[in-house]
């Protein structure tokens, strides 16, 4: 075949592709091919056709034949391009980028339209494939392309802010260029815009603060862009509230972040970041209650803040309301997701403070959970105060080997540390080794003085170690009130300062008055509730020990309280209110339906209030339940003489007799 029957028989395959005809197109490159077996024109023309009759396999060996015959032409690679697009096979995805950026090396210096088409089309290949500083690279070069092409600010603007919102998504999971790409488009997005203000304008900046947040190494950018968008948007909270939830993670309360929360309040008094901040200033001023109060409020409104719910958890610790704490880690643990990177610190600092927390409420189960807390900490095996909590744990539990192993080691290791003295102390005062332990607790004290529970368990060790060290002034009750002024909130302290003020100093006005501030730091702390109403009804003081029982009353639910519904009982049964008296020993009762000697007095209620028969069902519990009630059983015996029951009442009384022969009441009745 001559050349020019192999110029015709091309030709021909040209119209037959025209025509549709497929088939004949082939025949007509086959012939070609026998003569030249190298013709570019007919490889791509037999890939063309082999594709338009179904037949990929083939097509791509022909393209990739006529490439490797000539790598710089078009042709083929424009008809690879068209086959991998049309193709359903996900594993031609990256065949494709390879073809474009051939095609785009192609375009390069010829036409610029063709290259911008094939460049969307790469970008978008690589937005599907999550490939995201591909993205970013290919369409930064797009951009500059543009540049040199001598495009509009408006246009190059909506091209910088495209390719922000394709970078979007990259944040979760990008390297440090990936990063860095998306924060110059932002910067350029949002310098390139219009100088008048905008919501559109507005939005990008919002954008751009929310993309700076999200990266720890930024925050020198992060300030810098929130104080330019509250120059440009002055009446927008968003930019002040981002900042104000920065300085809350930083964890540093600067006069900066300080002003930043004031600033914020000003604009909006219901802003919670706003309120948030305002909160950890009350923390740090340690106005424990206060914090509780604005954190809780704050976190109402944004709830997706770890630091504020580790501080709100922290400050509930502080005032000694432990589940409270508990739940409050959990929020802070959810709030957090699955944390990298500097979050991972506040997960650390969130399951520690939990298992603390834990540790104070004292049950073996509680300890369990906190042993399971302190293995979530990343390298909790080299915190040697992780390890001491762990060793409170095993010693709750019971587990006294591990607890000593723990102390042991700590002991040996960090021997300056106020915790491994400490965890010492606590075990020789589980074991009632108190001298060992005011050894241990001194060793504590020496590296930490300005902690409160080593002060407070030195003195229980001194009241518990001898009558001696309990009545010594400098000694027990010199350790419980350091521990007070240390810890305001520590309830117990107070207690044990009542205890001592009331057996020993015999000051019963006082004692009185640390009873009282012991239960209102704990409102379960029973043996302090009903020591203040006693000794205030022993002072005179019936107000007092009233408001105590009616606030514990109010609160109580159905069952529980028993001691403050008995003493307001009592109360009103000896100043004649008999129907007060009876509903409030029914409640006590439904506390505790053993309880004889409330039976006793229920009945006494009854007989004041004349209610008869009710009353010799009370009397007649009181003895079932405990037959040595020789009171119950001769008021039994008296309602029956008033019911006109007379042979049942000489039957009693005669019972009574025989058991206490010279009981004066039963001889009279």
């Amino acid at each position: 075949m001559s050349n020019k029957e192999v110029k015709t028989a091309l030709k021909s395959a040209r119209d037959a592709i025209r025509n549709k005809e497929y088939k004949e197109a082939l025949k007509h490159c086959k012939a070609v091919l026998k003569q030249e077996k190298n013709n570019y024109n007919a490889w791509v023309f037999i890939g063309l056709s082999a594709a338009e009759l179904g037949q990929p396999d083939q097509s791509k060996g022909a393209y990739k034949k006529a490439i490797e015959i000539e790598p710089n032409q078009l042709l083929a690679w424009q008809g690879l391009a068209n086959l991998y697009e049309k193709s359903n096979q996900t594993d031609v995805k990256g065949d494709l980028a390879d073809v474009y950026k051939k095609l785009l090396e192609l375009y390069e210096s010829g036409d610029k339209q063709k290259w911008f088409d094939v460049c969307n089309k790469l970008v978008e290949l690589y937005h599907q494939e999550k490939k995201y500083l591909e993205v970013a690279e290919t369409w930064q070069k797009l951009i500059q392309m543009k540049q040199e092409e001598g495009a509009e600010k408006a246009e190059l603007h909506q091209l910088w802010k495209k390719m922000t919102q394709l970078l979007k998504d990259s944040t979760q999971n990008q390297d440090n260029k990936t990063a860095q790409l998306l924060l110059t488009a932002f910067e350029h997005a949002v310098n390139s815009a219009d100088t008048d203000p905008s919501e559109d304008h507005q939005n990008l900046y919002k954008d751009y603060i929310q993309c700076l947040s999200k990266f720890p190494h930024e925050t020198a950018e992060l300030e810098r862009a929130c104080d330019d968008m509250m120059a440009l948007y002055p009446t927008v909270s968003y930019p002040l509230e981002v900042l104000c939830l920065h300085h809350v993670k930083l964890g540093i309360l600067s006069e900066k972040a300080l002003s930043c929360f004031s600033r914020l309040l000003e604009m909006d008094a219901s802003s919670g970041p706003g309120i948030i901040g305002f909160g950890i200033k009350c923390f740090q001023e340690k106005k424990y209650k206060e914090a509780i109060k604005r954190l809780d409020e704050g976190l109402k409104k944004t709830s997706q803040c770890p630091a504020a719910w580790h501080y709100l958890a922290e400050a509930q610790r502080k005032i000694h309301r432990y589940r409270d704490a508990v739940l409050t880690c959990n929020q802070a643990l959810e709030a957090l997701g699955i944390p990298e990177g500097p979050s991972l610190r506040w997960k650390n600092l969130i399951l520690q403070l939990k298992a603390e927390a834990l540790i104070k409420i004292g049950d073996a189960d509680a300890a369990e959970e906190a042993i399971k807390a302190l293995d979530q900490i990343v390298d909790a095996s080299s915190d040697p105060v992780v390890l001491a909590i762990r060793g409170q744990a095993y010693l709750i539990k019971g587990l006294m080997d591990q607890a000593s192993e723990i102390s042991q080691e700590l002991l040996l290791s960090h021997p300056d540390l106020a915790q491994s003295h400490a965890l010492e102390g606590f075990i020789h005062y589980f074991q009632k080794n108190y001298e060992q332990a005011e050894r241990s607790f001194l060793n504590a004290i020496e590296r930490r003085a300005e902690t409160a529970e080593y002060h407070q368990y030195l003195g229980l060790t001194y009241w518990f170690m001898s009558d001696e060290t309990k009545k010594d002034k400098g000694k027990a009750v010199a350790q419980f009130l350091k521990a007070a002024k240390l810890d305001s909130y520590l309830g117990s302290v107070f207690r044990y300062l009542g205890n001592y003020y009331q057996d020993i100093a015999g000051d019963k006005s006082r004692a009185c008055g640390c009873y009282k501030k012991a239960f209102e730091l704990d409102g379960t702390d029973e043996e302090s509730g009903t020591a203040a109403v006693d000794l205030s009804v022993e002072l005179g003081d019936m107000d007092t020990a009233l408001s105590i029982l009616n606030e514990v009353t109010e609160k109580a639910s159905v069952g529980t309280a028993k001691w403050a519904w008995l003493h307001r009982g009592l109360y009103y049964l000896r100043t004649g209110q008999p129907s007060q008296a009876v509903a409030d020993l029914q409640a006590a009762l439904r506390a505790d339906p053993k309880d004889s000697n409330c039976w006793e007095s229920l009945g006494e209620a009854y007989l004041s209030r004349g209610s008869y028969s009710t009353a010799l069902k009370s009397f007649r519990k009181a003895s079932e339940l405990n037959p040595e009630l020789v009171y119950s059983i001769y008021k039994a015996a008296a309602v029956e003489q008033i019911l006109g029951k007379y042979d049942n009442a000489i039957a009693t009384y005669q019972q009574i007799l025989k058991k206490a022969e010279d009981y004066v009441p039963a001889l009279k009745g």
